[in-house]
């Protein structure tokens, strides 16, 4: 139980940016190069170097959002005006909008009580009218990429990974983002690795490769500053429009030198997660689903289930029982204009209800649980989580 005069951990600064981040933007802004086409070894294209080695993967291009990185892999694609584009309703606003923006149209697929993709709802919707797979591991949670990448293949569909959330989780021992054709993640200041904003775009293909790198915004001849791609770059060169999404050389200067950390965020964010998890578990009325059996997960926070009979009003006072302890605990559905509740994407115009989803969402719970937490804090988290729970219910 949470002591009296204990103060409630801090759960939304994000670790302090290393000093040798510091000492590079200090002589950026002293030399006043801060755009990423000025050198040929500037902040950002070493960081797309270092970022593709960690990955594993031939080409990797900085961007200023993984919404734009999203964007531009649909745009890459060369998808027709129209192409109908299957995306869990389990996600950010931000990903059925790169959908629209990029002139396709998002058809959500249910997703089940464990966070993942519903299969059978999956299945269904793969008809002949899908033109791609923009798979969101939403919270780090992995859709089961094996069925997923079976059924793509056999239609020759390619697959975007949005994986915001999942760096270092591994699946089968790969990494995501680099199943796919194209994986997408983020730098958002709530991700392992935070440069307030940013995203990065993988792949393999060199010709997905050098339309995205034009498109970004490497106008004239600056994509010779992107090695290995000459070829396909001449190919393009004038012939796509430029969006202009480059990350700069200071959000690459913060980036960097994260990287060294990322394998430590990694197993500290997991044995933090496992243990709260551990805990709430405990409890009869709260579910953390588990992870799948090819996944091996780097969390960047926790989500559990509100199991049994539980009213709406019984949901919104667990919420304000742990906000009293000091622990914030967001309902998905019964947060005001959350924009991970599909029915809040107004944008989307009229869509089909999507009960198993809704009904997930209603129940679901999300708080942060940063990896630089220490074991009093976590006990101080979960404690806290289970005394809102026992205030509700008894």
């Amino acid at each position: 139980m949470p002591r009296d005069g204990q103060t409630a951990p801090n759960c939304y600064d994000a670790e302090a940016i290393p000093d040798a981040a510091r000492v590079e933007i200090e002589r950026l802004l002293s030399s006043g190069d801060l755009f990423r086409y000025t050198s040929q070894d500037a902040p950002v294209a070493m960081l797309e170097a270092e970022f593709a080695e960690m990955m594993g993967v031939k080409y990797a291009l900085a961007v200023s959002s993984c919404s734009q990185a999203l964007f531009l892999s649909l745009k890459a694609l060369d998808l027709p005006r129209g192409a109908r584009v299957l995306v869990p309703a389990f996600t950010f606003a931000a990903v059925p909008s790169a959908i629209v923006h990029a002139d396709c149209v998002p058809v959500l697929v249910e997703v089940g009580s464990n966070y993942r993709i519903d299969l059978d709802d999956f299945r269904a919707k793969f008809d002949d009218s899908i033109d791609a797979v923009m798979i969101s591991h939403m919270r780090g949670h992995t859709s089961d990429m094996d069925v997923i990448m079976e059924l793509a293949e056999a239609r020759h569909i390619p697959v975007i990974e949005d994986a915001a959330h999942s760096l270092g989780t591994l699946w089968h021992g790969r990494k995501i983002g680099t199943i796919g054709q194209i994986g997408c993640l983020s730098f958002q200041s709530y991700k392992l690795v935070n440069a307030g904003e940013g995203g990065i775009l993988l792949t393999d293909d060199p010709e997905l490769a050098a339309r995205a790198v034009i498109m970004s915004g490497a106008y004239e001849h600056n994509w010779k500053k992107h090695p290995g791609l000459q070829n396909s770059f001449v190919q393009w060169q004038n012939k796509l429009p430029l969006y202009n999404c480059r990350m700069q050389n200071l959000s690459a200067a913060v980036i960097r030198p994260q990287l060294a950390e990322v394998e430590r965020r990694i197993n500290d964010g997991r044995a933090n997660h496992d243990y709260v998890a551990e805990q709430l578990n405990g409890s009869d009325w709260l579910d953390v689903p588990p992870a799948l059996a090819p996944e091996t997960r780097a969390p960047d926070s926790l989500q559990f289930n509100l199991v049994g009979e539980w009213s709406d009003d019984e949901a919104r006072k667990l919420q304000a029982e742990a906000k009293t302890r000091g622990v914030g605990v967001q309902v998905f559905g019964l947060s005001e204009d959350n924009a991970r509740a599909f029915w809040n994407w107004q944008f989307l115009g009229e869509q089909p209800d999507l009960p198993q989803t809704r009904a997930m969402l209603m129940r679901a719970c999300d708080t942060r649980l940063p990896a630089r937490l220490a074991r009093p804090d976590l006990d101080y988290i979960a404690a806290a989580i289970l005394e809102a729970v026992a205030a509700v219910k008894g």
